[in-house]
Parts: C-alpha cells; sequence; structure tokens
C-alpha cells in the first residue's frame, strides 16, 4: 500500500504498516453471524432483502478502513487516490447487495403515535422496557426474537421473524447510527406488507 501513497505524505498507511494503532479508527459491527431460518427466508426474499441476508462476514480490515478515511473528500464525494478517484456508486449496491436502487425512496416516520401498539402489530410483541415512547429497538431483543422461533411457528410468527431479521440488518449493517446497539423503529412500519417491501429503494 505505501507504494501507492505519493512520497512526503504522512499517511494512514504509515501507522498500519509500523503498527501504530493510535490513528486506526475502530468499530462495532453487529451483523447477524446466524444464517436465517430456512422457514423465514422465503419472507426475506418476498421483500427483497434474500440476497443480504446471505451476508455472514464481520472482519473487518480497520487499517485499511481507516486509510479509505483520509481518502474521502467530502467536496467531491470520492476517494481520492494517487491514480484516480472512486466512489461507491447505486450500481455497486444493487451488484453486491442485491438490493433495489430504483424505487420509492425510504423517508420513514420521524414519530410514532404508540410504537409499542406497532411493535406488538408487526413483531408479534411489544418492548418490555415499559418506556412508551421509545424510538429504537435493541439488537439484542430482536437477535432473542429470531432465536426464540418455535419448530411449530405459525406464518404470522414467520413473518414476524423475518420482520426481526431485516430490522436487525437495516440497523446493523445498512443504516447503522453511531450508538450501534439498536435499529430506529421508523423503518419498521415500512415492513408491514413484505410484498411492498421490496419496492423501496
Amino acid at each position: 500500500m505505501a507504494e501507492l501513497i505519493r512520497r512526503g505524505i504522512r499517511h494512514i498507511s504509515d501507522a498500519a504498516n509500523n503498527a501504530d494503532s493510535y490513528r486506526v479508527l475502530r468499530g462495532r459491527v453487529s451483523v447477524l453471524k446466524i444464517a436465517p431460518d430456512a422457514r423465514f427466508m422465503p419472507y426475506l426474499e418476498l421483500a427483497g432483502f434474500g440476497s443480504v441476508a446471505l451476508i455472514r462476514s464481520s472482519d473487518l480490515r480497520f487499517d485499511l478502513l481507516s486509510a479509505l478515511v483520509e481518502r474521502w473528500r467530502p467536496e467531491t464525494h470520492t476517494f481520492h487516490f494517487p491514480c484516480w478517484e472512486c466512489t461507491v456508486t447505486l450500481e455497486d449496491v444493487a451488484m453486491q447487495l442485491g438490493l433495489a436502487v430504483d424505487g420509492s425512496p425510504v423517508t420513514g416516520l420521524s414519530s410514532l403515535t404508540d410504537p409499542a401498539v406497532v411493535c406488538y402489530q408487526l413483531l408479534g410483541e411489544s418492548l418490555e422496557d415499559g418506556d412508551k415512547f421509545f424510538s429504537g429497538i435493541k439488537f439484542t431483543w430482536l437477535r432473542d426474537k429470531i432465536c426464540r422461533l418455535s419448530a411449530t411457528a405459525s406464518e404470522c410468527e414467520l413473518m414476524c421473524a423475518a420482520r426481526a431479521y431485516i430490522m436487525h440488518m437495516i440497523g446493523a449493517l445498512l443504516m447503522p447510527d453511531a450508538n450501534g446497539d439498536s435499529v430506529h423503529l421508523s423503518y419498521l412500519p415500512l415492513l408491514a406488507d413484505l410484498s411492498t417491501a421490496r419496492s423501496y429503494s
């Protein structure tokens, strides 16, 4: 990597090559390391998340990510390399993740009047923290919901588990935020009808 960097410029790759860890970014990854249950895989496919659900790896090279961060230019929204400029395009998203990029925009809701009711209707149960006006669902709660699926689960329970799996993917992989331990509840109403969820970009 050092050969690609122009001489005379101190770059993050020097820190990575010399094992200086103080300049290397650290991140949290909450990707589900369990495969989706085959029983609710058809619902993930129906919603357009079948390809994303197959992503298992969470091994990230933080030294390389740090090098990319130093090469990012917000003025042009591109990575500046000595040989060219590069950026992630919608075509990359479509090809690598299998997600739609030409549908209705995802805008969501800024707040819900009764989040507990929405959770109960779409996930089959509500959070037990007693907070009526919560705005996020913890990854641990979603994982528990997915893993507790009984062997005799009904179609409704399978759909609820599929929604929980999709919510986890959205919060951990597709639209992570700074807190790193929950997903915003505003995405859940978009999954009410799984057959129309794939119409969003």
